[in-house]
């Protein structure tokens, strides 16, 4: 006699769980109810040009295996200022507004003053705006994302040096 102890999974759930991820650009989703947790994520795939002389075709083909669902998400290859000491990133996977209305100035351009606590940009994750200042003072050198652009957790979005 099968019980729910043995497979308390619930199939209708885990796809409503995967159909709420594509419609929505989550990258995740996790409920948990008692004992049960149910995790669901999904890969995104960038197109990113590498030039021949940097990376040999043959070196990419021979790394076909997907990075492991664990490990935290690395910012994208190529971006300027991914790994620049004044990058500010992501708190949280959802999509970057540079401006608070469509018919409005952006918040910031480059080569704009900023103090700490300014408004920078907001990230809008499951119908909320999330403001995002910046942590520091200085002028911002770069901004890497479109207005209306999903962003991921750890992404970088702007620069202040």
């Amino acid at each position: 006699m099968a019980t729910a102890k043995q497979n308390p999974i619930d199939p209708s759930l885990v796809r409503e769980l995967a159909q709420l991820i594509a419609d929505t650009d989550l990258s995740e989703i996790e409920v948990e109810k008692g004992d049960l947790r149910i995790r669901v994520a999904r890969h995104l795939t960038a197109n990113v040009s590498v030039p021949v002389a940097a990376a040999p075709v043959a070196a990419v083909a021979h790394n076909p295996a997907p990075a492991p669902v664990a490990a935290p998400p690395a910012p994208p290859a190529g971006k300027p200022g991914a790994d620049h000491p004044g990058a500010v990133t992501s708190p949280m996977v959802g999509t970057a507004y540079r401006r608070p209305s469509p018919e409005a100035k952006p918040f910031v351009e480059v080569g704009a003053r900023v103090e700490a606590g300014d408004k920078l940009l907001l990230v809008e994750a499951m119908k909320t705006f999330n403001d995002i200042l910046a942590p520091r003072s200085g002028t911002v050198t770069a901004i890497l994302v479109e207005d209306g652009q999903p962003v991921e957790y750890g992404e970088p979005l702007l620069v202040i040096e």
